[in-house]
């Protein structure tokens, strides 16, 4: 089962080989354990009860997707508690607005 293998996996790099998930190797090199993180929480939130096997690996495809592109196009937010803790009441660079003209 492919729940198993996943299981079996030590690296992101193989998580994408496994699934067939294209990838480039600087955003995994940034953010592989944010990414692997969101994979895992997208599969928690889905019900893969009464699934065939090839639709439960479609399923984990389509979340290693969807996290993986979440981090490459810049969108995907630091996912562990550390990062979110690390600064209170710090504003990223990406939440400031430009001023507006005077």
């Amino acid at each position: 089962m492919i729940l198993d293998t996943l299981a079996t996996l030590s690296s992101a790099e193989q998580f994408f080989e496994t699934l067939r998930v294209p990838f480039e190797q600087p955003v995994v090199n940034v953010s592989r354990l944010h990414i692997l993180k969101r994979f895992r929480e997208v599969l928690r939130s889905t019900n893969l009860d009464g699934l065939a096997e090839y639709e439960v690996e479609a399923v984990c495809r389509a979340a290693l997707i969807e996290a993986y592109e979440d981090f490459a196009e810049g969108r995907g937010a630091k996912t562990f508690k550390v990062f979110k803790d690390a600064h209170p009441g710090f504003v990223s660079l990406n939440e400031i607005r430009p001023l507006a003209a005077r």
